[in-house]
């Protein structure tokens, strides 16, 4: 009788991640969140504000309904406290005394403007949420993380593209994304954990709506309709579930020997 295979999977059961900024439905965070709660992962979901709180319940409420484990933690990645507060929320609150993924996806842009106008206000902030908090949360949650573990900051194509009306945020990514680098060459031998920026071109979510500062589907298509000619694998722009899928992909065991990547997840906008 010949041997049978066994049937690879992504299977990520008995996993505990945190996902930053996953407290909007259709957000590229909650989608990260439902994938891996999909596969077996209990998720921490985090929402920064009062405001935001009821459509993260919602999201736990629905994962939970589905027979995930969740729950969920409010707290500003910039203020390293509040980064404490994640990371102990979540060990108290998932019954946890490991966390083997954390994905960096909470930012902030303050949109479209030229960097002549950037305020010391909006550079601390850009710099604050996309920069400081990633790294804040990642002393938090090393000494939690066992060998095996996953960190994936949410980066941008914006740190390859310097654009003209994107110039700080660009920066603060390109910052990011040099801190990846370094980071997986400090935690891999050391802890065996990989650590990946995944960056997605332009996604259709309320967030990148209102930095682009448009209001309607129609204004969005014509502001993004040359990044879409760019695009090589479709003709659009991504999805919240485009980015989770990737996410799927490098968080599993599959992606042990992938650290220190920039992943340009933007459909071939990007030869980088």
């Amino acid at each position: 009788m010949s041997a049978q295979f066994t049937p690879e999977n992504l299977s990520l059961a008995g996993k505990v991640a945190i996902v930053t900024g996953s407290g909007r439905e259709n957000g590229i965070g909650a989608a990260i969140a439902k994938a891996f709660a999909r596969n077996g992962a209990a998720v921490m979901i985090h929402h920064v504000s009062d405001s935001s709180r009821p459509r993260a319940e919602k999201i736990v409420a629905g994962l939970r309904a589905q027979g995930a484990k969740a729950d969920l933690v409010q707290g500003d990645v910039s203020v390293p406290e509040d980064a404490a507060k994640i990371v102990n929320e979540t060990l108290r609150l998932l019954k946890t005394d490991h966390i083997d993924i954390l994905v960096n996806n909470a930012g902030w842009s303050h949109g479209m403007y030229k960097s002549m106008d950037a305020t010391p206000d909006i550079v601390h902030k850009e710099f604050g949420i996309n920069v400081f908090g990633p790294l804040y949360l990642v002393q938090q949650t090393i000494p939690h993380m066992p060998h095996g573990g996953r960190i994936i900051n949410i980066g941008s194509v914006a740190s390859k593209m310097g654009l003209d009306m994107a110039g700080i945020y660009g920066a603060a990514k390109a910052a990011q994304d040099a801190l990846t680098y370094a980071m997986a060459m400090e935690f891999g031998k050391s802890h065996g954990v990989t650590v990946n920026t995944i960056a997605p071109g332009p996604v259709q979510t309320d967030q990148a709506q209102k930095a682009l500062g448009v209001t309607s589907q129609e204004q969005y298509e014509q502001i993004t309709g040359a990044w879409v000619a760019s695009t090589r694998a479709a003709a659009r722009v991504g999805t919240a579930e485009d980015i989770a899928d990737l996410a799927l992909l490098v968080t599993s065991e599959k992606a042990r020997w992938l650290t220190g990547q920039f992943i340009s997840a933007s459909g071939g906008m990007t030869g980088l």
